[in-house]
């Protein structure tokens, strides 16, 4: 039996980034996936956005790390990995989102979010061509940006190896057993492993190993569509999170939908249904696409004539409040959980990986700790993450 100072259950958005901070700290590190390589749950099904723009510390702090290593990628490692930093906005037509956005706004800034509020003369100069009509104005955060999925989970790969990482992909977790307060043993379907520490990154799949070892972790994923277009010449900036849901009863089943251009001139775009689909099943619907499309060409007429190349679904894994589940657990102290990311693992995940890696090794800072208090499993739940 192979031993280990950690053990990574995931080999995802959250895993690999995980094992690049671990490796690179001389942690002797092993991620275990039952797909066939990094990135092919949810990772790949992600839209490449990356935002601070949150409404509590703990995820601004974390991805306002996260923007700072995509960012600078480039340049410290030699990896093009599509990044831009076009920013995010979110346009209000209402009075009620306006004066939201604004309250939020001071609590965001609080925290040290770099956002300002548009006004509607501002917004479309941003956005030429957006609808006017009865818009009010927008949050804008500039450093918000947007990377490849694809070429961002392979840099992080390849240099979580060069590290010294290591990994087995083809394994299902099939037995977790905690014999000692510091010895821990996973059982795939191919082998036996042993570490000090674990952490639970399975994405879709956290509650199933939690329940190895006897907990339920209050995580269940629900399904969301994507789409990208073929692509054209620059036109617009920032990603465009429209909050209103449908009133038109065409579309009424939709809630939120969001929009960017990405590196390569694709425009990329998803929707929130409503009525959320819960499970795994990833197959596309005929729903998706004449709902979000729709919607896009009244609030910016400039999309009407793209081309769509195809459209995907995949999930969420949700927590009741919206917000992830970071940290050890009381029953285990050395079992870390790292999951319930909400769609949000792509932009949470190299910053979080770091803070995992400083709970590893007993090197929390007083920011971490606070951030920490955001994620507890042991917290309430009943809260919940505003502009999602």
């Amino acid at each position: 039996m192979k031993n280990f100072d950690v053990i990574i259950i995931g080999a995802g958005s959250v895993g690999v980034p995980t094992a690049m901070a671990l490796a690179q700290n001389k942690l002797d590190v092993l991620v275990i996936d039952a797909l066939a390589s990094p990135g092919q749950g949810q990772n790949k099904k992600a839209i490449g956005g990356i935002r601070a723009t949150h409404s509590d510390k703990g995820k601004i702090s974390t991805c306002q790390r996260s923007i700072e290593i995509f960012s600078t990628w480039e340049k410290t490692h030699g990896d093009n990995i599509g990044w831009i930093q076009n920013g995010y906005s979110f346009p209000a037509y209402t009075d009620d989102d306006a004066n939201k956005l604004k309250d939020l706004m001071k609590v965001q800034k609080s925290f040290d979010l770099d956002i300002e509020w548009l006004t509607s003369a501002q917004y479309e100069k941003l956005v030429p061509g957006i609808n006017t009509q009865d818009l009010k104005g927008a949050t804008y955060s500039q450093k918000d940006g947007s990377a490849s999925p694809l070429l961002a989970i392979n840099a992080f790969y390849f240099k979580s190896i060069e590290y010294g990482a290591r990994y087995r992909f083809n394994e299902k977790v099939t037995a977790i057993t905690i014999v000692k307060t510091k010895q821990i043993t996973v059982t795939t379907d191919k082998g036996r492993y042993r570490a000090a520490k674990v952490i639970n990154a399975a994405g879709n799949h956290a509650r199933q190993i939690g329940e190895l070892i006897g907990l339920d972790f209050p995580v269940a994923p629900d399904s969301h569509e994507g789409a990208i277009t073929e692509p054209v010449e620059r036109f617009f900036g920032p990603m465009i999170v429209d909050m209103r849901p449908s009133q038109d009863s065409a579309t009424q089943d939709s809630a939120n939908y969001y929009f960017y251009q990405n590196n390569e001139g694709q425009v990329i775009f998803c929707l929130t249904p409503r009525h959320l689909i819960k499970g795994t099943q990833s197959e596309s619907t005929s729903v998706f696409l004449p709902q979000v499309a729709k919607r896009m060409v009244s609030l910016f007429p400039k999309l009407a004539n793209l081309k769509v190349r195809r459209t995907w679904r995949g999930q969420y894994p949700m927590t009741p409040d919206g917000f992830p589940i970071v940290g050890a657990i009381k029953e285990y102290p050395n079992f870390i959980n790292a999951v319930g990311m909400c769609g949000q693992g792509y932009m949470l995940g190299p910053g979080l990986g770091e803070l995992l890696t400083r709970i590893v090794t007993g090197q929390l800072t007083d920011d971490d700790e606070d951030a920490l208090k955001h994620f507890n499993l042991y917290r309430d739940f009943t809260g919940l993450e505003q502009f999602k």
